[in-house]
């Protein structure tokens, strides 16, 4: 994209309008909890080669992982960690230096995700016959940072299970972060019906017209903070893949490659510095797509627990990754729109706010989420199974 200070009369020749226009047949991308992506085409086919190798494995563990890898994470960071050492089990680690210190101070969203992993995990393990049985924390947890001690300690066993019906949507699944079409409504029949029935995790939903407005403004009024505090931002910055080779080397993140972003990458008119620098065509382009894309909202879905502990978020990740695959099985897209949850001080003021509006007395809430009809996104890049299996 171009620098207004540098680029002007580049600019000339591809106007805000053109621009759109040129990347209009692309997709939005962007972090689950993050900053607003821009429009790509395409990403690399080697970044998405788990999605095709997942169960392309005869061990149940392989198996089974090879599916997990594939959950929803904040910033598509993929924090996991597998130990294969102890036969029979997979023990859960995570790893420190896939923490969001600036949006996720506590490592709340990263247990979140983890109880993603750990969902998708059992889920596919019961399509081979096998039950998990998972502890978690099996050596204390630490409610600060997760730090290096197990997040969870997974025994396989046979056992005539019946397979999980919810597996069938694992491929498909998707954070969709577009528009949604609001010539289509969600009703409060199907709103209830998504209810993903998780111990100590309530659900809950508006399609409510004035509920609807008052959290499309919270979250827009969130967004802008995250992207207008220099720390924030640039976290998300430092987190974009610009291009197929960054995106190949480092299948992680938020990738940004495909043409024509590529052609523009390599010509100079997209950089980090200029998606960081406000007053550039990169940085506006960024807040409208996002304000756009919140504008078209019809509905809004969340979860809450009693207390916050690093239990109640594994709970809260299970029923996230379920409630993801209901709406997929019934062609709902679903979008985790994270900004107003975070704990960090900037954010203090709509994190009070959006609990005053969605929680119970002493709740905690955990994940709040857009939710509409939509065109059909590509999947994210995925690291292979292999780099994140350890044997010590």
């Amino acid at each position: 994209m171009i620098r207004q200070d540098e680029h002007l009369g580049a600019r000339d020749k591809l106007s805000r309008r053109r621009f759109i226009a040129t990347v209009g047949g692309g997709i939005i991308i962007a972090a689950g909890t993050g900053l607003a992506g821009f429009a790509v085409s395409r990403t690399p086919r080697a970044a998405l080669a788990p999605w095709q190798e997942a169960g392309h494995f005869a061990d149940p563990r392989r198996h089974a992982l090879s599916y997990a890898i594939l959950a929803p994470n904040p910033h598509n960071l993929q924090p996991w960690m597998v130990d294969l050492h102890e036969p029979g089990v997979v023990t859960l680690l995570v790893d420190p230096g896939r923490r969001l210190p600036e949006t996720d101070p506590f490592d709340r969203q990263l247990t979140i995700g983890l109880g993603c992993f750990l969902a998708l995990m059992q889920i596919a393990a019961s399509t081979q016959g096998y039950e998990t049985e998972i502890q978690l924390f099996p050596d204390g947890s630490d409610t600060r940072l997760l730090g290096a001690r197990a997040v969870a300690r997974v025994q396989f066993r046979g056992s005539p299970i019946e397979a999980d019906t919810l597996f069938s949507s694992i491929l498909a699944r998707r954070s969709t972060k577009e528009p949604f079409d609001m010539a289509r409504s969600v009703d409060n029949t199907t709103l209830s019906a998504l209810n993903p029935w998780i111990d100590g995790v309530r659900f809950a939903g508006t399609v409510d017209a004035t509920q609807v407005a008052t959290l499309r403004e919270l979250i827009w009024e969130a967004f802008k903070v995250e992207y207008e505090t220099p720390a924030t931002l640039q976290e998300s910055i430092d987190l974009m893949r610009l291009g197929k080779s960054a995106i190949n080397a480092s299948p992680d993140g938020i990738d940004i490659g495909g043409m024509p972003l590529e052609a523009l990458y390599r010509l100079g008119l997209l950089s980090q510095q200029d998606l960081a620098t406000p007053g550039t065509f990169a940085y506006q382009t960024g807040l409208d797509m996002y304000q756009n894309m919140f504008a078209a909202t019809p509905a809004f879905v969340w979860l809450s627990t009693a207390d916050n502990s690093r239990e109640s978020q594994i709970a809260a990740g299970h029923a996230w990754l379920r409630l993801n695959l209901q709406t997929t099985r019934q062609d709902i897209a679903l979008h985790p729109v994270s900004q107003c949850l975070q704990e960090y001080p900037q954010m203090r003021a709509h994190y009070q706010r959006v609990h005053q509006l969605l929680a119970n007395d002493g709740e905690t809430v955990q994940m709040l989420g857009r939710l509409g009809y939509a065109a059909a996104v590509p999947p994210t890049p995925r690291w292979s199974l292999d780099e994140k299996i350890r044997f010590t």
